[in-house]
């Protein structure tokens, strides 16, 4: 007799592979036990059983690492609780370096894992083969060991998860397919099958690889596409230790795992094979695709090659299955933009079963309270953007996703698929002034501007790349005389209605209730003080702003504001970055360009910093706003889109007596490390409060009516002194390039860690920012009183610390 389904639930959860029941596994653990769990056929049946059960712990940052490593803490406690085996060993990992620069990438991770609180060794050919004797050395350079790394059976932890969750009081559902999810006024409230519905207070969406097509209805855009995964699993190989670690030799492109006597290998291979792009059977369960030997082939000869045991031993199993990647390779997690209450888990870019366990907690956390419980913005499903979900779009792109797993992580380096998706009006001018173009969230941009008979290709390296010289020109022109940005990219979110400014005054920190065309800089904060988003707003009517944030925050930051909008405000919030291109036009000649185009007075008495008005140039009405992110006199012109290639011509027509010249993206985020400029989701995201971050200067602590956040940056600027605080980094050795997440040290112990970097040109230096601890506060005294050294790649290298910015500390140039 088939079981009786509830029709009500507290959650409700579509999909039973790892990730669903790690999801019904945590909330029964934290309280919420009235958990239905809807498979449409059984637990595991569409990627989990496939998976090769590989349990990484280092991860890209530190959160994202503090997730993996939580699984691998969990595996051990789980099967102690449940009783059900996990085949969980830690048997370590170690990974292979071919060459220098692959070295060099895999050192930068051991330094990243130290900060992390992992334990792990740079090893060198000897140590390895002290650990892999059946390793052939050939071409070896060095590598990286991390003894807490292991693996699992990927189906018995998923029938862990699902006991301790069914332990915990949660209702398991196998052969029930949900055919639609129920939504009512903007919020998900249950799901519809074949014979009734279960409403429920909220809905998570975890089914893999079909998530796509169950949200696509009702209007949630998740953008991942399936593609096909191979590997071969040799006969028993007599005398294989059990012991080995996992192997990873990204150089050629495979991992190896012993299994039961056995040996697996897989790849991620640079050039993948798409699949489901016609949608994916309902049906679909425990099914493998066909085998490409031709395809796999090249994979499997290096590996003969790599590990001489192989060439002895027989294929078992030649596998291919689909797995599914965005296109970021980054998980998508959270609650929707488009529909409330509506959470999602999927897109895991073949690193669910290491993944699953923190996953399963975070999101536990976040449909308990509402919030996430970390900083979680890198996998957050709000930093994409609707237009990639579209399914030529992830068809094109995932052709490359999987293999940039393995593939070097180079400083700057640029997707190469699913190009020319989204392009200003400006962009074919862009591409004959020799613009190198970059790609951030679909937006083809200028990232540099190749010198005459120079190609605009990327030469990639670990080291000053090719472009550095240009981009060494580029700044020159910001700091000596006028350049031109495109910065169309930026979102723009027009806000009307009377209720406007009370809306905007609540959701930021800064006072924005200003004179009409006044531009506040602030932040939009959380309710713990965390920095949602950083961003301009401008006064344009008594009852009409405008919004400017960053490219990547074109969805979240919108999301965030609506749903900070008072049931029955009159305000309204449109995105209008499509209609209005933006042209940043900066240096200390900048007025006398734009002077000399619109006929006006545009001194510091007619036109002072943080102002912004309208001009006439050509035949089009502009915005022109004086403000910068470079540290210079300049002002941002936002041009209606009819009117943009008119403007752009004239600016470079009139330019040319003044020495105008092009910079990219590179250029400015040069100019911003100089300076000292926040970048939302590196030196400042939602774990970071602006007393920490040093922006306290922007906040109105007493304005009228308070903001979301003041209560906890009160507690923050009570307590005295920062421990923690964002600081500036300057090292003495030119030569290194700071990224992100290198270890800060002061007289020899670790004390933070760099949150981005780039070589200033203006002050010929190798520059970071990153934030560092000490339990009496970080005060300059303190900073100006120890030795402190950036750890790059097991390498440690002097810097100056301080927290005023290297370049124009008190903001001379920018008042003209």
């Amino acid at each position: 007799m088939a079981p009786q389904l509830p029709s009500q639930a507290e959650v409700v959860i579509v999909g039973g592979g790892i990730i669903g029941c790690s999801i019904a596994y945590h909330l029964t653990k934290i309280g919420v036990a009235d958990v239905v769990l809807l498979e449409r056929k059984q637990l595991t049946c569409g990627t989990t059983w496939h998976a090769a059960g590989l349990i990484g712990q280092l991860r890209a940052s530190r959160n994202m690492t503090e997730l993996a490593k939580y699984t691998s803490e969990l595996l051990y406690r789980l099967e102690e609780e449940t009783g059900q085996s996990t085949g969980f060993k830690q048997n370590g990992s170690i990974s292979l370096a071919l060459n220098e620069e692959r070295f060099h990438e895999l050192k930068r991770g051991a330094s990243m894992a130290k900060m992390f609180g992992l334990e792990v060794d740079v090893v060198g050919p000897a140590e390895i083969k002290a650990r892999y004797p059946l390793l052939s050395l050939e071409g070896a350079v060095g590598g990286v060991f991390l003894p807490k790394d292991g693996q699992a059976n990927p189906v018995d932890v998923t029938q862990a998860y699902a006991r301790g969750a069914r332990m915990g009081g949660a209702r398991i559902f196998e052969g029930v397919a949900v055919e639609r999810i129920l939504v009512e006024g903007g919020r998900a409230v249950g799901v519809r099958l074949a014979d009734g519905e279960i409403r429920a207070k909220t809905v998570v969406l975890a089914a893999g690889m079909w998530s796509r097509e169950i949200g696509r209805p009702i209007g949630v855009r998740l953008p991942l596409h399936a593609a096909e995964h191979f590997y071969v699993v040799t006969e028993a190989i007599a005398g294989l230790p059990a012991d080995l670690p996992v192997l990873r030799v990204p150089d050629e492109c495979a991992y190896y795992k012993e299994d039961a006597g056995k040996m697996l290998v897989g790849a991620f291979e640079p050039v993948a094979k798409p699949w489901g792009m016609d949608g994916i059977a309902a049906d679909f369960a425990f099914e493998s695709l066909p085998a490409d030997m031709d395809h796999f082939e090249p994979i499997l000869e290096r590996a003969v090659g790599r590990l001489p045991i192989l060439a002895d031993a027989g294929i078992k199993t030649w596998f291919n299955g689909p797995e599914s990647f965005t296109p970021d390779d980054r998980y998508l997690l959270g609650e929707t933009a488009e529909v409330r209450d509506l959470f999602v888990a999927c897109g895991f870019n073949s690193i669910g079963i290491q993944s699953s366990g923190g996953v399963g907690k975070v999101l536990a956390d976040w449909i308990r309270d509402r919030r996430p419980p970390m900083d979680l913005a890198d996998v957050d499903v709000r930093r994409m953007q609707p237009f990639q979900a579209n399914r030529r779009y992830l068809r094109d792109r995932t052709v490359e996703t999987l293999g940039l797993l393995y593939a070097m992580h180079w400083p700057y380096r640029q997707v190469e698929s699913a190009r020319g998706a989204r392009r200003s009006p400006f962009h074919d001018r862009l591409v004959a002034a020799g613009a190198c173009m970059g790609e951030m969230s679909g937006w083809e941009r200028p990232n540099w501007f190749a010198p005459p008979g120079a190609t605009p290709r990327y030469e990639y390296s670990w080291g000053r790349q090719n472009w550095f010289d240009a981009v060494a020109a580029e700044c020159a022109a910001v700091r000596d005389r006028v350049a031109l940005f495109d910065q169309s990219s930026f979102a723009k979110l027009l806000i009307r209605g009377p209720d406007a400014c009370a809306l905007l005054n609540r959701v930021s920190a800064a006072d924005v209730d200003r004179a009409v065309g006044r531009v506040v800089y602030t932040q939009w904060l959380n309710p713990r003080g965390g920095i949602e988003a950083d961003l301009t707003v401008t006064r344009l009517a008594e009852d009409a702003f405008m919004v400017v944030t960053g490219g990547a925050g074109q969805t979240r930051d919108r999301a965030w504001l609506e749903r900070h909008i008072p049931e029955g405000a009159r305000a309204a919030v449109v995105d209008v970055t499509s209609g209005l291109p933006m042209l940043g036009v900066m240096g200390p000649r900048s007025r006398e360009l734009l002077q000399l185009l619109c006929g006006e007075d545009l001194a510091n008495a007619a036109f002072p910093f943080g102002t912004s008005r309208e001009l006439e140039i050509g035949y089009a009405t502009v915005r022109a706003s004086r403000i910068t992110y470079v540290g210079e006199l300049g002002w941002e012109l936002y041009v209606p889109a009819e009117h943009a290639v008119d403007v752009y011509e004239r600016i470079v027509e009139a330019g040319q007596e003044l020495g105008l010249g092009m910079a990219g993206y590179h250029a400015m985020n040069a100019c911003r490390t100089e300076k000292g400029y926040r970048h939302w989701g590196h030196d400042i995201g939602v774990e970071d409060n602006p007393v920490e971050a040093g922006l306290a200067f922007c906040i109105a602590w007493d304005k009228p009516g308070g903001f979301i956040g003041r209560d906890a940056l009160l507690r923050a600027r009570d307590a005295g002194t920062p421990k923690r605080r964002l600081v500036q980094f300057r090292l003495a050795d030119g030569r290194p390039s700071l990224q992100h997440e290198e270890p800060v040290w002061r007289d020899g112990a670790i004390v933070g860690s760099t949150t981005s970097g780039m070589y200033g040109h203006r002050v010929g230096a190798s520059l970071g920012m990153g934030y560092v601890h000490h339990p009496d506060g970080v005060t300059a005294e303190w900073l100006a009183s120890g030795r402190f050294e950036i750890e790059v790649a097991w390498e440690r290298f002097v810097a100056t610390a301080q927290l005023a910015p290297f370049y124009d500390p008190k903001g001379a140039r920018i008042r003209g």
